[in-house]
């Protein structure tokens, strides 16, 4: 199935999944660095856990305004020179977060930096849609969609290998000439959109408003969708690094390998179920793996090995990301074309803005029970997944629409 997707690339498609596959690697591993360091950072400024954790909260209350943005910059300028504009915005703000001196400052270092992480996902998506053919939407749909679990997995080495000798502000540092590198890249080897048309996008400049609007129930109801799809995700992954840590006492080299077998595990789920929804369709892939994760909650918050750990690990985040792996396409083909810089970004960010509570709620939740992570974990994940899954069963499907379409089938 995933071999039969790749037949007949061009390397103007290769070149531009690729490119936005490493663009939301990259956003994604300077994010999860945060939740590493939740322990140092309280030390180093004198301050609780959960305190930090709201810089968190505000880096992805922020992303909605970058995502707005920069869909907008990208509607109306081509996606291809705002994803750099992008790239070089939220490397340079993450490499400022390692100079930051107080709390205050790390604060307004992490907001800032939720506004430049906010643009890349939408861009890269409608950047990959718009260039490749229907038939391999599912499979790029989980390409892109596991460069989230591949930036936490690099996260996760460069915290077991490197964190000892650089600490936590030098991990902010590392990723920077990577990111120049990527720029470089994008801009040798990709080019715009072919569904872009520079003349149309600035004669239409201002319509993006009176298409929200017209679609006002589609936007609203992938907003809510998204809202699940991000306590998902982030009830299932910030504090995951913290509750072996805190919790379980286990040390860095022994959570960076729990960590990375999760990663491995997302990667395949986003990967495997992406693809499987191009023949499965998008629904019933989310729904199918929505409630696979419920069973496998127990274990994975409850376990007490590192063995066993890693393993309900690997499992939950097959769900999680083979969910996730369904979302670039889903939410593409839902869009409307006019605005498809804009809508499946900004959609997905306000799902964000509303989710950012998770991450202080399942910490307060946890300190509340004398220090029980676990039972913070299962409620925020069981909740999510049944979420999802009752919403995508109620809700709109438009596989393999022709992207040129003005409209999704929705109204």
């Amino acid at each position: 199935m995933a071999l039969n997707s790749l037949k007949g690339w061009t390397k103007t498609a290769k070149h531009t999944v690729a490119a936005s596959y490493l663009s939301w690697t990259l956003d994604a591993y300077d994010f999860f660095l945060l939740t590493f360091v939740f322990k140092d950072i309280a030390a180093q400024f004198g301050t609780s856990i959960t305190k930090v954790t709201v810089a968190v909260m505000l880096t992805l209350a922020c992303r909605p305004i970058g995502a707005f943005i920069f869909g907008r910059l990208a509607d109306h300028f081509g996606r291809r020179p705002i994803l750099m504009l992008d790239i070089a915005c939220y490397s340079v703000l993450s490499f400022l977060i390692a100079f930051t001196p107080n709390i205050w400052a790390f604060y307004v270092a992490c907001a800032c930096f939720g506004v430049a992480m906010g643009g890349v996902w939408g861009i890269c998506a409608s950047l990959s849609m718009e260039t490749i053919k229907p038939a391999a939407r599912g499979l790029v749909s989980g390409i892109l969609q596991s460069g989230y679990p591949s930036g936490f997995l690099i996260s996760s080495l460069v915290f077991g290998f490197l964190y000892t000798s650089i600490g936590w502000r030098g991990m902010f540092m590392v990723g920077v000439i990577p990111a120049a590198l990527l720029i470089l890249y994008i801009y040798i080897c990709v080019p715009e959109s072919p569904h872009f048309n520079p003349a149309h996008a600035r004669s239409k400049s201002a319509s993006t408003w009176s298409i929200l609007s017209k679609h006002w129930k589609i936007a609203l109801y992938s907003i809510i969708l998204m809202t699940g799809y991000n306590f998902f995700s982030h009830g299932t992954q910030d504090l995951y690094a913290t509750f072996l840590r805190v919790q379980h006492g286990f040390n860095p080299p022994t959570v960076k390998n729990v960590l990375v077998i999760a990663n491995i595990g997302a990667i395949i789920g986003g990967l495997f179920f992406g693809n499987f929804s191009q023949t499965f369709g998008r629904r019933r892939t989310v729904i199918l793996v929505t409630l696979m994760a419920l069973p496998v909650i127990y274990f994975w918050a409850y376990a007490a090995t590192p063995v066993a750990l890693a393993l309900g690990a690997f499992l939950m985040q097959v769900c999680v990301q083979g969910a996730w792996g369904v979302v670039p396409a889903h939410l593409n083909e839902l869009s409307p074309a006019a605005a498809r810089g804009t809508f499946p970004g900004t959609c997905y960010q306000l799902g964000n803005l509303i989710a950012a509570i998770n991450l202080p709620l399942q910490s307060s939740i946890a300190e509340s029970m004398g220090g029980n992570y676990s039972i913070a974990l299962a409620i925020i994940a069981t909740c999510a997944a049944l979420l999802i899954a009752t919403l995508m069963w109620l809700g709109p499907e438009a596989h393999n629409v022709d992207m040129g379409r003005a409209a999704p089938v929705s109204e």
